[in-house]
């Protein structure tokens, strides 16, 4: 999980400043061991962490940058889907909401290419024609299905490193796989399109 912004007040703040507003006198010792001390000790903690979340609060509001409101990022946004597969990492899960947050549709060669780097992946097109009378000798004899083909080329391997930070606890240093990009490039892909992945 990302490492969240420390508050700008700490427990020992909220107890000393509740301390300092109570009166004088042998009833309100303010003795660390008193009873009176005990349970500012207590609330104080709850202060501490509500201000956390109320920092953190403006963090979560990105879904690029959002930690304990991811899932309900994710609910709105109709993730995870069958494309993150079973127990994705916490960095695919984030990067498939902001994808998916930032995509607004589309059926261009760069509309794909940009859906994909916002998925952590690097990937270049090529794209295919039916062979006409009139070209240069030793071109491929495509028939007019080729029109329709659109090649996305990826590394054999798209690497997802553990990050300090950003990284979910019990998560793989690393993993390897691209069966999210074929995944997701699918259903975003005009209907009319035959895509065909080339790794190398």
């Amino acid at each position: 999980m990302r490492n969240r912004r420390s508050p700008l007040y700490v427990a020992s703040d909220y107890q000393n400043a509740m301390l300092a507003l109570m009166p004088r006198g042998r009833a309100w010792s303010k003795d660390p061991d008193s009873v009176q001390s005990i349970v500012f000790s207590a609330l104080s903690r709850v202060y501490e962490r509500s201000t956390s979340d109320a920092i953190n609060l403006l963090t979560d509001a990105f879904p690029v940058s959002a930690v304990s409101m991811l899932p309900e990022w994710e609910a709105t946004l109709g993730l995870p889907d069958i494309c993150d597969g079973i127990d994705p990492a916490y960095q695919a899960r984030q990067s498939h909401v902001v994808a998916k947050f930032a995509g607004t549709g589309g059926q261009s060669i760069p509309y794909l290419s940009g859906y994909a780097s916002k998925l952590g992946y690097t990937v270049t097109t090529t794209e295919f024609s039916p062979f006409r009378f009139g070209r240069s000798f030793g071109q491929l004899l495509n028939g007019d299905d080729w029109a329709y083909a659109l090649q996305i080329n990826a590394p054999l391997f798209s690497e997802q490193i553990f990050s300090l930070g950003s990284s979910g606890f019990g998560e793989p240093f690393a993993s390897w796989s691209n069966a999210t990009l074929e995944c997701v490039m699918r259903e975003i892909a005009p209907a009319h399109a035959a895509l065909i992945f080339s790794y190398s």
